[in-house]
């Protein structure tokens, strides 16, 4: 018998209508369009307005999205993975609740949470659970409704951030296709430089913590783009070498969207050319756990079967890595 392994076989996505952009930004907090396109790369981002809306709804559109344009039957899904740093409520699985409102009724679910890495991760667990055997269908999807916890008045952060949601459904396969090698990392040391303080039970919600803005989102700017610039090139380089990968045999590289600089430096540590770099910044801007998911659907139509794709990402806490997986299909 053939190893098992796990092949993206379907993509969906969804993002919210309302676009941010950096001139309206503009009016908003002391930037402009110049400093902020020259420093990220980013024109625009979406962001869901609703207030009676949460990440499940943008989770439950992507999936939607997927289920629509594959023709999968909901009910034929196994479990439902939801990578996302902004759950609906705390305790309550938001996986639990997404993957009934798709009619995935015979699917166990949770939620996975590792900031901006979510579902780089999800993908590795994704994989593990398809090729144990037991399981044929494991829909991962990554969303994250940022801006429910972004400061519009820190302009360090208000900037990056956007809103949106992706799906990738993961089934067998026995060509040799799909997730091939991964390299995954954590340090805590980045809990210091990119976190919500209040909230947790280290500093549960008072009055003092809203009015000291303690639930939004705080970044040390300098010393993420340190790291990230460092631990995403080192990982991408790192899984080429495992796998005895050139250039040449790259075909795309997957990365994380956070900073446009960032993902320029992790081409240029594997000598890629600019356009084998997927990069969809400019129009969402950093959806945290939807990056990598968006850009699957957003350049779906240029894959072809056996293309190489590099993943890699760098999110709080700190937490990065890198996936080489092999693509299963043409579009």
């Amino acid at each position: 018998m053939s190893k098992i392994t796990a092949a993206i076989t379907a993509v969906g996505a969804y993002v919210p209508e309302y676009v941010l952009t950096n001139e309206i930004l503009e009016t908003m907090v002391e930037t402009n369009d110049e400093w902020i396109t020259t420093r990220t790369g980013i024109k625009e981002r979406r962001i869901l307005k609703d207030p009676d809306k949460g990440t499940s709804y943008l989770g439950i559109k992507a999936a939607e999205d997927l289920i629509n344009k594959s023709g999968v039957d909901p009910s034929e899904i196994d479990m439902v993975i939801m990578a996302t740093a902004t759950p609906d409520l705390l305790v309550a699985s938001t996986a639990s609740y997404v993957a009934t409102k798709i009619g995935a009724t015979n699917a166990f679910s949770y939620d996975l949470q590792a900031a901006c890495s979510s579902f780089l991760y999800g993908m590795s667990t994704a994989s593990a659970y398809i090729a144990s055997g037991k399981y044929k269908k494991v829909l991962l999807i990554g969303a994250d409704k940022m801006s429910s916890i972004i400061d519009y008045t820190d302009r360090a952060t208000c900037i990056i951030f956007g809103d949106g949601g992706g799906a990738a459904l993961f089934e067998p396969n026995e060509e040799g296709l799909g997730l091939q090698d991964e390299y995954l990392r954590s340090d805590g040391v980045g809990r210091d430089f990119l976190r919500i303080e209040g909230g947790g039970s280290l500093m549960p919600p008072t009055a003092e913590t809203v009015a000291n803005k303690k639930h939004f989102v705080y970044q040390d700017g300098k010393t993420v783009f340190k790291f990230a610039v460092s631990n995403m090139a080192d990982v991408s380089e790192r899984i080429m070498q495992r796998n005895n990968l050139s250039h040449d045999d790259v075909s795309w590289l997957v990365a994380h969207q956070a900073n446009k600089r960032i993902i320029d430096a992790t081409a240029r540590r594997m000598q890629l050319d600019d356009s084998k770099v997927l990069m969809n910044i400019q129009r969402y801007g950093n959806t945290t756990s939807a990056t990598l998911p968006l850009l699957l659907n957003d350049f779906e139509k240029r894959f072809k079967k056996g293309d190489n794709l590099i993943f890699a990402a760098f999110g709080g806490g700190f937490t990065w890595g890198s996936i080489y997986l092999k693509w299963a299909y043409n579009a």
